[in-house]
């Protein structure tokens, strides 16, 4: 049972996440870090990006996350404790599991989620799979169970780009559920059922011009925010993928 949720409405017939996700190695594959950000769930919190997807939604807000080619791929309790630790000194109080999909990598991230909470830090965890999906397949995955155990909260449900949600923060469509699966985002989530939630974006720019970005906006928002600072990296070998978390 969710402590309070704010649920997606919509999206029913879609096929997207129907599929379980696949049995991944225990080595985690992933994209980017950072110690801390406000654009990626409820106060200043760091960020983890997973490499690969087998959700794979139309207009996906990182295309370039969804093949496994190119990721790092390093031990997750290694990494684990150096996030922790970055997260700490950043003045994080707790972490976010995107990419990409977090539950493609159950197992691995298990280890990292489990490693956050033991560390007194909380886990929101993004994905495309559904909590009723997840929690049926739980039954007989313990990489799933462990990682919705150390989950305290979850935004769920594939983006649907006909289904646009521009109200609640953090996801980008209707039938996008935002659940408090603990009490510690509790009050959170009630502030967005209240229609209090608000998103927002991060940009950051390196001391060598790379530009970064986080957080969720239209694809229209981030043409005309970054009209002039040229191709975004991850369409530099692909120009016209869509966008969208």
């Amino acid at each position: 049972m969710s402590v309070i949720q704010s649920p997606g409405v919509g999206g029913e017939a879609s096929l997207l996440g129907t599929t379980p996700p696949p049995r991944a190695d225990a080595a985690l594959r992933w994209s980017r870090f950072v110690p801390a950000t406000a654009a990626e769930g409820p106060g200043l919190r760091a960020a983890v990006w997973v490499q690969g997807c087998a959700v794979r939604c139309p207009g996906c807000f990182n295309p370039h996350l969804w093949a496994a080619r190119g990721a790092r791929l390093d031990d997750p309790a290694e990494l684990a404790a150096r996030w922790i630790a970055d997260a700490h000194a950043a003045g994080a109080e707790g972490v976010t599991l995107l990419g990409g999909e977090p539950f493609d990598q159950a197992g691995a991230l298990a280890v990292v989620a489990e490693a956050f909470c033991a560390a007194g830090l909380g886990v929101m965890t993004f994905s495309g799979y559904t909590l009723d999906r997840l929690r049926t397949w739980s039954a007989d995955r313990d990489d799933v169970a462990r990682l919705l155990a150390a989950t305290d909260l979850l935004c769920d449900g594939p983006y649907l780009a006909d289904l646009p949600d521009t109200r609640r923060p953090w996801i980008g469509s209707r039938n996008q559920s935002i659940r408090a699966l603990t009490p510690r985002y509790a009050a959170d989530v009630e502030r967005i059922v209240r229609g209090e939630g608000r998103d927002s974006l991060e940009v950051r720019i390196t001391a060598d011009g790379a530009v970064a970005v986080n957080g969720w906006a239209t694809d229209a928002a981030l043409a005309a925010l970054l009209d002039d600072l040229g191709v975004r990296g991850d369409r530099a070998a692909s120009v016209g993928k869509g966008t969208t978390r």
